[in-house]
């Protein structure tokens, strides 16, 4: 696929130099029209990208069912025909978290319409009431003001009814204390009586929650802020591990034939990966969505579920032993110490994300 229009000329714009094809032999410029039209800036990002030559579609399939063999690629020194491992990785991150954003949300539109069925149901139910309330009252049953009363001790519990429908009242100031304390300063007050440092290490979290208390906001609202801003925190949290995990590699492994640089790319192949498997976890999870609630289905994804997660934990020893090239005993045994070091790295990982993404909510 062409990326453009070639000009008439054959002096390239950049360096000066004669080009007798596409490209300059001499810095490699593409020897195109400086003037496109407006659907090129959009067809040029692909095409550079994934480059259809089987570059891109070639690295996706290595990266993701040869375990390690992109990494003995490029180590190798074979890395044109291959996307680089930064740039693979700020790609399927952009993949990852900013596409399920754009995606339609299928249960927004399940949950509106089931509160409307609530709604009318209530109100349906109301209006047969109070019409058993004037036949009471015609057959001189029920008397006049107390029917009356009935009915407007009836219309307030109809209202009542649907606020709890259209807004979660259950964060209120005087029903949700957190330590004991329902504001700031009653929480500091508390905090200078504490001796066991605990009121001090929750500081921040309480003066968050209490920020948020005082905006009105519901419980359903702050859950939905706070899994909104840990989406927006996860791609920090795992490019920041991303040395940390090549920390331990360093560690582990042989430093006089193993360097630094050397698993950098192993780290940065193996998380474009997970990235990639979570990508494919969220659109299993977003096409089950829009199927049945039957058995089966949902039995089959169990069975999908539970299969990638296998496949995602065999992944990791399939290509550290295929990088690293040690014996199957000590590769496994390695794998495993890796293995326990970096999940442990990474759940302390994900509990300071949670405390971040909560004080860092607005």
């Amino acid at each position: 696929m062409s990326h453009g229009k070639l000009r008439a000329e054959k002096n390239c714009l950049d360096c000066g130099h004669f080009v007798e094809e596409r490209f300059c032999p001499h810095c490699g410029q593409e020897n195109t029209e400086t003037r496109q039209p407006f659907h090129y800036l959009f067809t040029h990002f692909i095409e550079d990208f994934t480059h259809y030559d089987g570059q891109f579609w070639k690295t996706i399939k290595y990266l993701l069912f040869r375990p390690g063999k992109l990494t003995q690629e490029y180590l190798s020194g074979k890395r044109q025909m291959y996307v680089a491992p930064v740039k693979l990785y700020i790609f399927i991150s952009f993949i990852t978290f900013l596409l399920p954003g754009l995606l339609p949300k299928y249960h927004e539109a399940e949950e509106k319409e089931e509160n409307t069925v609530r709604i009318e149901q209530s109100k349906n139910s109301a209006e047969k009431t109070k019409k058993v309330f004037d036949e009471l009252q015609k057959a001189d049953i029920l008397s006049k003001p107390a029917a009356e009363a009935s009915k407007k001790a009836l219309d307030s519990a109809s209202t009542m009814d649907n606020e709890d429908i259209l807004i979660d009242n259950s964060f209120k100031n005087e029903n949700a204390p957190f330590m004991n304390a329902h504001n700031l300063k009653e929480y500091d007050v508390l905090l200078e009586k504490d001796e066991t440092s605990l009121y001090v290490l929750l500081r921040p979290l309480a003066k968050k929650m209490f920020e948020l208390k005082e905006k009105g906001l519901s419980k359903k609202q702050i859950w939905q802020k706070y899994a909104e801003t840990i989406v927006h925190t996860i791609p920090k949290a795992l490019f920041v591990y991303l040395p940390v995990f090549a920390f331990f590699l360093w560690v582990f492994h042989n430093k006089k034939k193993w360097w630094y640089f050397d698993h950098g790319i192993f780290t940065l192949h193996y998380f474009s990966f997970l990235l990639l498997a979570i990508s494919v976890f969220n659109l299993i999870k977003y096409i089950g969505g829009y199927l049945p609630d039957l058995f089966l289905i949902n039995l089959i994804f169990l069975i999908l579920y539970v299969a990638a997660i296998i496949y995602i934990t065999i992944y990791f020893f399939a290509a550290h032993s295929r990088v690293y090239e040690s014996s199957r005993s000590m590769s496994l045994l390695k794998g495993i110490l890796l293995f326990m070091v970096n999940l442990i790295g990474l759940i302390i990982m994900f509990l300071i994300l949670l405390y971040v993404s909560l004080i860092t909510m607005h």
